[in-house]
């Protein structure tokens, strides 16, 4: 047996359990890494079923240009879909992406447009309105817009759901996973739900985006966005992706702990994962009082650590930012 191409070995990722760094929890963690995507990130799934849906739809047409914002990691799902199909790439991103995600963007082809971090998502120097402008300005193309576009969470619910209840034989009792877009944890929760609704979903956020307040009040507080380190989840913006009557709870993280807890992760398990899926531990370990000797957890990992090579896996970096 042999795969015709990258796109078809998305998905179908390991389940391994975590030991070391989760010793004091109850219960059994299991790792969803998604790693083993081709791309090295759980965001393959969704690039590649906006990328066939807006196909199916009459969106994108053959030559076309993908037009997207991100932080790398939905590039580089995107990016790997243009290079099978024929198309060709603009992506977007802040200037508090790691380095490496550019150069890994660039080597499959893609143009990438660094803008400012620190600026409203309505500014027209933001990401999101410079993708926004490019699709209007360039012929023939598409602009995904991972954020609203619900292809992103239908394909959590397609795939990653159904593979994790498959995984652990419907034994599974909480979902642990960083909540950016939204689309993750909502397709993925909304699937688990359906099979058991007494399944736990916990999103976790980071300090400096309004997605945990928001959650827990509906309203959207200007006083809890402020700049942060972490990368892959958060938001100033409300996504379309994201399904809040889903969500069960939502625990926010320091920048310092997510990024500790990937150093021990790599040094401890083994594992060697991105800022999210320390994050996503971290909050956990946070969480420990909610669980139980019968609770079977899964935590998402988003991402692989060899993106962030010159961050939280750099002396030096932590060091500045006062982590070490």
């Amino acid at each position: 047996m042999y795969f015709k191409n990258v796109l078809e070995s998305i998905g179908n990722t390991p389940l391994i359990r975590l030991n070391k760094v989760v010793k004091d929890l109850p219960g059994t963690i299991l790792a969803k890494v998604e790693t083993f995507n081709p791309g090295h990130s759980i965001k393959d799934r969704m690039a590649l079923m906006m990328v066939e849906d807006a196909e199916k739809e009459g969106k994108l047409q053959p030559g076309g240009t993908i037009i997207e914002c991100t932080s790398g990691n939905t590039g580089m799902g995107i990016a790997l879909a243009a290079c099978v199909k024929g198309y060709n790439c603009i992506f977007t991103t802040t200037d508090k992406q790691s380095p490496e995600k550019f150069d890994i963007l660039r080597a499959v082809g893609a143009e990438v447009i660094v803008c400012p971090t620190n600026v409203a998502s309505d500014d027209p120097r933001s990401y999101y309105s410079v993708a926004e402008r490019l699709s209007k300005e360039t012929p023939n193309s598409f602009w995904c817009n991972q954020y609203d576009n619900l292809s992103n969470r239908k394909a959590h619910y397609l795939s990653t759901g159904p593979e994790i209840w498959e995984q652990t034989q419907g034994k599974i009792t909480h979902l642990v996973a960083g909540v950016g877009t939204g689309g993750t944890i909502s397709g993925t929760g909304k699937y688990l739900k359906e099979q058991n609704p007494d399944i736990q979903i916990w999103g976790i956020d980071t300090y400096g985006s309004a997605l945990k307040k928001y959650h827990e009040t509906g309203e959207m507080d200007e006083n809890e966005i402020y700049p942060y380190i972490t990368e892959g989840i958060g938001e100033d913006i409300i996504p379309l992706n994201i399904d809040f009557d889903i969500i069960d709870r939502m625990e926010k993280v320091t920048d310092k702990d997510g990024a500790v807890m990937c150093r021990r992760m790599a040094r401890e398990e083994g594992l060697m994962f991105g800022y999210s899926a320390g994050s996503a531990v971290a909050g956990l370990i946070q969480l420990k009082e909610n669980l139980n000797e019968n609770s079977l957890v899964v935590v998402i990992i988003h991402d692989h650590g060899t993106r962030y090579i010159g961050k939280m896996y750099n002396d030096e970096w932590m060091k500045s930012n006062g982590f070490i």
